[in-house]
Order: C-alpha cells, then sequence, then structure tokens
C-alpha cells in the first residue's frame, strides 16, 4: 500500500467517524427542563421513558423546574430507581450512562414563576443551560421543556449569545398559562430562537380512542409494563399505571425522525413555521365578544393610584377558571397581568386587591381554535426558526390542534417500548 494510499483511507475513516451514523459520539445533547413533582406526575412517566432510551440521547442535564413542591429529590428518587435497573439496561445496549453521572447533572432550576418581567434571578438549573450551551462542540444542544420556561428566558437573558448554540422543543399548552410572563420575553427579545412550540400535538401520545386496546392508556401498563423491573414497579405509583406522559413527545421528536425538519413527520409531531405568535392587549377589561385564538397571550392593563413599591412587584390577584395569578405594578400608576388559555372556551375573571381600584374587576374572554388564529399588530413577531402546531382540520383529535401527527405513530412507537421493557424481565 502506497504512503499516498494509506492516507486516503485515513481521511476517508476520519469522516466516516465525524458521521452522523456513527457512533456515540453524535448523539443528539439534551438537557431536560422538568415540573416534575410539581403540578402535574406526568413527567415522573416521562422520566423513566427517557432513562429507557437513555443510550440514544447524550443527557447533559437534568433540571428541576417545577411549579408547586417538587425539587430534585424527584428527578433523584427515579434515577434511584434506574439505578436498579442499569445492568439488565446496559446488558441490553452500550451507551446507557452511569447512574451516578446523571446524579452529577441533575441541577435546581426556578421553583416559581418570573415576573411581569419574564425573569428574575439566576438559578442553578439557568447557569447550567449556559454553561452546556457554550460548550465547544459543532452540535446544538437540545433544550426539551416539559414544563415553564423560567430557567429558559433567565439564561437567555443572562447570555444572549446561548441563542443560536440551542434548539428548544417546549410542551407549551397549559405549560404557557403557568409561565406566560417568560414566554413573553423570549417571544419579545428572542424570536430568532430555533423552537418548537407544541401548543397541542403532544396530546396525541395519550389521546386513545383510537388505538386497538391492549395499547389504550390503561391497559398497556398490565400488559407490558408491569413486573417489568424496579421502574416498571413504581410505574403504578403514577396516574395509576396508565399512560399520560405528556412531555414524551420532545424526546421522541428526536428518536425517529429528522430532528433538523420540524415539518417533517417524526414520533414527536410534524410542525410549521409561524411568524407570530398570538398577544391581545386589553386597555381596561375585556368582554365575551374580544375573542382571541386559544394558547395566545392575553394583557390586560389597568389604570390605579401610584404606590410606592418598586417596579414589577405583585400586588394584585385575578381568579380566572378557579385559579389565581399574579397581577403586577409596572410603574406611574399602570398594573397588568398576563393570561394564556389552553383551550378554546368562553372564560371569566375578577380581580382581587387591597387597592379599591382594582378589586373586584369583573370581564370575561372567548378562545377560538386553531392557533395562532388571526392576525394583529399586537402579535409577537418571530423569526424564521419558530415552529408550533399544524392547523389542518383532518389533524385535529377533538379539540386539540395537530394531535394526530404524533397518534398516528402510537402503536410504533409504544410497540418500540415494549421492547425495551422486555430487557427488564427477569
Amino acid at each position: 500500500m502506497t504512503f499516498r494510499y494509506f492516507n486516503l483511507c485515513l481521511t476517508l475513516l476520519l469522516l466516516i467517524q465525524g458521521s452522523p451514523a456513527f457512533g456515540q459520539m453524535e448523539k443528539p445533547r439534551v438537557l431536560v427542563s422538568t415540573d416534575i413533582g410539581g403540578t402535574d406526575p406526568d413527567d415522573f412517566q416521562s422520566l423513566i421513558h427517557l432513562f429507557m432510551y437513555a443510550d440514544k440521547v447524550a443527557i447533559e442535564g437534568l433540571i428541576a423546574s417545577p411549579f408547586g413542591e417538587g425539587r430534585t429529590a424527584a428527578i433523584h428518587q427515579i434515577i434511584d430507581l434506574y439505578e436498579q435497573d442499569y445492568p439488565l439496561l446496559s446488558a441490553q445496549a452500550e451507551g446507557f450512562p452511569e447512574p451516578e453521572s446523571l446524579r452529577s447533572l441533575t441541577k435546581q432550576g426556578a421553583i416559581s414563576s418570573a415576573p411581569f418581567a419574564g425573569y428574575a434571578n439566576a438559578s442553578e438549573g439557568s447557569e447550567w443551560i449556559i454553561h452546556w450551551a457554550r460548550k465547544q462542540i459543532d452540535r446544538p444542544l437540545w433544550v426539551l421543556v416539559w414544563g415553564g420556561l423560567e430557567d429558559l428566558a433567565q439564561a437567555l437573558h443572562d447570555a444572549p449569545d446561548i441563542e443560536e448554540k440551542i434548539r428548544v422543543y417546549w410542551i407549551g399548552g397549559p405549560n404557557k398559562k403557568w409561565s406566560v410572563n417568560s414566554y413573553a420575553y423570549i417571544a419579545q427579545n428572542h424570536p430568532e430562537l430555533w423552537m418548537v412550540e407544541a401548543n397541542a400535538s403532544y396530546r396525541g401520545w395519550f389521546m386513545d380512542n383510537e388505538s386497538p386496546d391492549h395499547l389504550k392508556g390503561d391497559a398497556y401498563y398490565s400488559r407490558y409494563i408491569q413486573g417489568k423491573g424496579a421502574m416498571g414497579e413504581a410505574f403504578k405509583d403514577f396516574y395509576g399505571g396508565r399512560i399520560k406522559m405528556g412531555d414524551t413527545p420532545s424526546l421522541a421528536y428526536l428518536l425517529h425522525g429528522d430532528p433538523d425538519d420540524p415539518e417533517g413527520e417524526s414520533w414527536g409531531g410534524s410542525f410549521v413555521p409561524i411568524d407570530r405568535s398570538a398577544r391581545v392587549i386589553f386597555d381596561g377589561n375585556s368582554s365575551p365578544a374580544d375573542t382571541v385564538s386559544s394558547y395566545a397571550t392575553l394583557e390586560w392593563r389597568f389604570k390605579g393610584p401610584e404606590i410606592s413599591i418598586a417596579p414589577d412587584s405583585a400586588c394584585f390577584h385575578m381568579e380566572i377558571w378557579d385559579q389565581v395569578w399574579p397581577g403586577y405594578y409596572l410603574g406611574d400608576g399602570l398594573y397588568s397581568i398576563r393570561y394564556s388559555p389552553k383551550r378554546a372556551e368562553t372564560g371569566s375573571y375578577e380581580t382581587i386587591s387591597e387597592l379599591p381600584a382594582l378589586h373586584g374587576l369583573k370581564g370575561a374572554y372567548t378562545s377560538t381554535n386553531p392557533w395562532p388564529g388571526r392576525a394583529s399588530e399586537e402579535d409577537f413577531q418571530l423569526g424564521s426558526h419558530w415552529y408550533s402546531d399544524r392547523s389542518d382540520p383532518d389533524l385535529f383529535i377533538e379539540d386539540q390542534q395537530g394531535a394526530r401527527t404524533i397518534a398516528q405513530f402510537r402503536e410504533e412507537y409504544l410497540l418500540d417500548w415494549a421492547k425495551r421493557w422486555d430487557w427488564l424481565s427477569d
């Protein structure tokens, strides 16, 4: 073999090793922000699913960012279960991370909603996002957000340079109303962020009316999970074992399909680019005649007395659907509150405050499908890499926009997961 031929072979080998199809070096880099242990226990199920496919991705962070009482202890609870099943998993496939490495990657994020500005103080979680986003690696960091956007918004505020280094898949919908201020900050200040905003498509993961009986949420556990390892034993503690896992499509998007092409088909859905995010500003009260899009950002502004508290301080509340949302003083006698409806509905509200001018204000709104609805001058203007749910009528399941783009693969991804549960058989 000539020296020149040897160099050619070596060059080809290096090119192959650097290609997406070769080895672990090209796994998607993943950081998960989860509200596990907070308002919804489905993230326990999603975290089990993540760990069972942990050989397929490079996990670089697990951030606990709950609304409610959840903390990193909830993540460690699932890591402890994974540790018991790790020998069986690692015997079946290479690349499963050591349990201790997952513990070292687990960080505490924000534990309360951001104020009106959309950001507040750095957290261990937001700094972890910045740390990994700034790594000199030629692949983007996938930030999978299973709850609120507080840590992501804080990271983007503190380190705007990371915008071009991350890709975000966010399970919005109800999470949007919980972190609407952080969402507004990101949409206003980082419209060029690469973002999949899944407000409704993700529901196709568990809306199973058209599924075969053995794949329905309440049957899948007894047929495929029960008796399979420590994670299988614990799975019944969450929703009684019924499949929910509403955040899992963000991971599934990376497992099957081309993540660089949100408009293509994948286990995590198919999306379309949107150049605006619906927003409506009300100067004073609104009424049922005020029609907005589902998932829009609703912003009420009220005039009141000038008071001597710091701007962006919560000083009144609004009750909507038996839930209470904080309103903020913005200075110069201006008060405001944001909200995002998670479905088509007619909702009513009433304000609560010690300030007479802001107490007992009543009104309503009507939200409709599809999102993002009719264009408005008040909409957030987005860049060319923001994607959201498809609005084709035939892709709705009931009133959930785009849900069929995920549900069509339900048998495929659940049976694939069933094979991995078999790895944990005694």
